[in-house]
């Protein structure tokens, strides 16, 4: 492989461009695949690639041409197959970032913070160097706290039972979006999945969970301290968090129930009596609902709010008081494209769509979908007998229920025939 740059370090590495040779961007750098070895350095033999759809393939290093600052060049030779890591390689920034490691000298322990691979005569890439610092709170270098160590000076790089922090691979996680963040735990092994979740805040926590498949956050969730869990659920939407309540064991469940808010549990229960593909079972009870009096310029406040979804914010539901579900009831709804071509101090009372068909808790799913495709709309709002507002199931809600489940890890053409399948 010819390159311009014989060492490179991951972190560094992480992020940049993947260009074909004609100069066309195929993806970016997610991750470096390594093998560690007994008595030899590891070696690195692949990039973990993230191409168009947030889908993450396997790129071996012999398919690199050229190692340039800020772009990886390959021979243009892609196999778009997802990245599976194997039980014999370790991710570099998902495992080894943070794990403490020993000084081979005795004289304490380190922690990784980044990895230094070099190119041999034989074009293999090996580990060389190892960014650490000092793990154990006082200084066991005589130059500070950071050192750049050969890799054989240290011992203990492969997996141990020692607990490893996970401050290194959040901190290159900041600024992802939920959903990919998800990807990220969902590829990680187990125990560094949960070493993650368990340092994430509640409230990203909750937003994760949301993302991930049933499996990932039941077992994701049963790590946690039962009153942490239940601040957990509390984040999560009410139609997301009886969804993941309904997979876990009857017991846990209910002690869940009792840990949480008793507004928010009441919101669960309520939603853990329908069928999942009715929709009582698919709704969030937490729309924006809103006085016919309200202006639109509250109304464009609440649809800017962080924790409403694109597909709700669309949409506000207009109803006469309460205004908490179930509410008074409905009046109609107000568009959220209406409402920006209207004065701010305009009444939302005044835009109302009356003609937005409401579905009951227990209408399929079948005609759910039919309804949000013929009207092209992104809610629909969810009323009792005497039409007071139970909830909106939106379009998001209805296609986590239509895919198969496990359409996160799954190849475009295996969802494509599960959909193809579909009756609605």
């Amino acid at each position: 492989m010819s390159t311009t740059t014989s060492r490179v370090f991951v972190a560094r590495l992480a992020g940049i461009g993947v260009f074909d040779p004609l100069g066309d961007r195929v993806g970016r750098v997610h991750d470096v695949v390594v093998l560690l070895r007994v008595r030899q350095a590891p070696r690195a033999v692949g990039l973990v690639v993230e191409v168009p759809g947030k889908r993450r393939i396997f790129l071996p290093l012999s398919r690199v041409t050229a190692i340039d600052p800020g772009a990886v060049i390959t021979n243009g030779l892609l196999n778009l197959r997802r990245f599976q890591r194997r039980a014999a390689e370790t991710l570099v920034m998902g495992q080894l970032l943070d794990r403490v490691v020993s000084l081979r000298d005795g004289h304490g322990k380190v922690a990784i913070q980044d990895v230094g691979l070099e190119q041999q005569r034989n074009r293999d890439w090996l580990v060389t160097k190892l960014f650490v610092r000092d793990s154990s709170g006082r200084s066991v270098f005589s130059r500070g706290q950071s050192q750049m160590l050969d890799v054989d000076q240290v011992t203990g790089l492969a997996p141990s039972a020692e607990q490893q922090g996970a401050a290194a691979l959040l901190a290159t996680m900041d600024d992802l979006k939920p959903a990919d963040l998800a990807d990220v735990l969902h590829d990680l092994p187990q125990r560094r999945r949960n070493e993650v979740a368990a340092a994430l805040p509640d409230g990203r926590l909750a937003d994760v969970l949301e993302e991930l498949g049933d499996e990932d956050r039941v077992a994701i969730l049963s790590t946690l301290a039962a009153q942490r869990a239940a601040h957990v659920l509390d984040e999560m939407q009410p139609d997301d968090a009886a969804d993941l309540i309904a997979e876990l064991p009857t017991q846990q469940a209910s002690e869940l129930l009792e840990l949480m808010e008793p507004d928010e549990a009441e919101d669960v229960r309520r939603l853990l009596i329908y069928d999942d593909d009715t929709a009582g079972g698919l709704m969030t009870t937490e729309p924006i609902i809103l006085s016919p009096e309200s202006s639109v310029a509250t109304a464009l406040a609440h649809a800017r709010r962080q924790d409403v979804t694109p597909a709700l914010a669309a949409m506000i539901f207009v109803v006469r008081p309460p205004q908490e579900t179930p509410t008074g009831r409905l009046l109609g709804v107000v568009h959220l494209q209406r409402m920006l071509r209207e004065p701010p101090h305009e009444a939302i009372g005044g835009l109302l769509d009356k003609d937005v068909e409401a579905v009951d808790p227990h209408a399929p799913i079948g005609r759910i979908t039919r309804l949000l495709a013929t009207y092209n709309l992104t809610a629909l709002p969810v009323v009792d007998a005497e039409r007071r507002l139970l909830g909106a199931v939106s379009v998001d809600d209805v296609l986590d229920q239509l895919l198969p489940d496990h359409w996160r890890e799954a190849d475009d053409e295996v969802t494509d025939a599960a959909l193809g399948g579909q009756n609605v």
